[in-house]
């Protein structure tokens, strides 16, 4: 009886193991259906990432099996607002795989339902100016604090996303396009060399900073602002959905931030530790003045938690 028990477990073990596969480098597919648990100085928080971003789901999960997040610290903590993580360049330099690939961006997976509540996921990402198409850090992100929020502020925070919309469409118009491509390039050339990531002839050093010179004046020029507010004008205008502003007045949020970064997932435990880490003191740069680092994230069986998410 023992014997055909012990078969018996083996079988099941086995089936179960057949029936996972990698759909692709570093994420299993028994991973679309777990947790991830993030453990910090100030205690741990649960994630749960969306299915209806699967760009940012599956490369969030990969980071996450890949022990990238480990020792990373928190280096950019706005009180009412957001939590950020995920750069890389706080890791301790002891720890730090000078092999390692560095994650590049992902296309942005805006979704209607997904917003900026408390406790949601948000893809940190660099500006319009140098990334017209909005796409999201590799790694970087940020868990939202915000605020309970009124028709009032939640008017005034919709004319701003609409507005970020509108100069978005224009900055993407053939007319200016190029311009600002070639204006992220050379932006980009210049944190280089500053950052000592390349080393260049003095002259070259020149030209480079010449050029950016020359195509940031360029761009002032076309008055990109006063365009946009005659975009507002004629596109069609964002509205938060009713069941949004609900969530909005209840529990709060960041909703100035809709429908310009993408959601990708929740903090569905341990929001008292986003609150704590939240309340930290911070330098004028909004740096935590101690760091607080994340110890450790991994993939953990999803359960069921009550609707209070603390």
């Amino acid at each position: 009886m023992k014997f055909v028990s012990t078969l018996t477990l083996v079988f099941i073990l086995t089936t179960l193991f057949a029936c996972d596969s990698e759909i692709e480098k570093g994420v299993m597919k028994s991973d679309l259906s777990k947790d991830i648990e993030m453990v910090t100085d100030y205690g741990t928080i649960i994630m749960r990432l969306s299915d209806e971003t699967p760009k940012h789901r599956n490369n969030f999960i990969r980071l996450v099996n890949e022990n990238f997040f480990d020792s990373i610290s928190f280096h950019r903590v706005i009180k009412k607002f957001l939590i950020q993580t995920g750069d890389y360049a706080t890791k301790p330099s002891s720890l730090k795989n000078d092999s390692i690939d560095l994650p590049r961006n992902i296309d942005a997976e805006f979704r209607p339902n997904l917003f900026h509540k408390r406790g949601a996921l948000n893809a940190a990402r660099m500006g319009d100016d140098v990334n017209p198409s909005r796409s999201s850090d590799g790694s970087q992100f940020t868990i939202i604090q915000g605020k309970i929020q009124n028709d009032s502020t939640l008017n005034h925070m919709l004319s701003r996303v609409n507005f970020w919309r509108a100069k978005n469409n224009v900055i993407n118009r053939p007319e200016y396009k190029n311009d600002f491509k070639k204006y992220k390039s050379l932006s980009t050339k210049i944190e280089d060399i500053e950052a000592s990531k390349i080393v260049l002839h003095k002259e070259d050093e020149d030209l480079i900073r010449a050029d950016f010179t020359e195509i940031s004046n360029k761009i002032k020029t076309y008055n990109i602002d006063s365009l946009a507010n005659i975009e507002l004008n004629n596109m069609e205008k964002y509205n938060y959905p009713e069941t949004h502003r609900k969530v909005y007045k209840s529990i709060g949020g960041s909703p100035h931030l809709d429908q310009n970064y993408t959601v990708f997932g929740e903090v569905i435990k341990g929001m008292k530790v986003v609150d704590s880490i939240a309340d930290v003191a911070t330098d004028k740069t909004d740096k935590p003045i101690k760091n607080v680092y994340i110890l450790k994230i991994k993939m953990i069986e999803r359960r069921n938690y009550s609707e209070n998410i603390d």
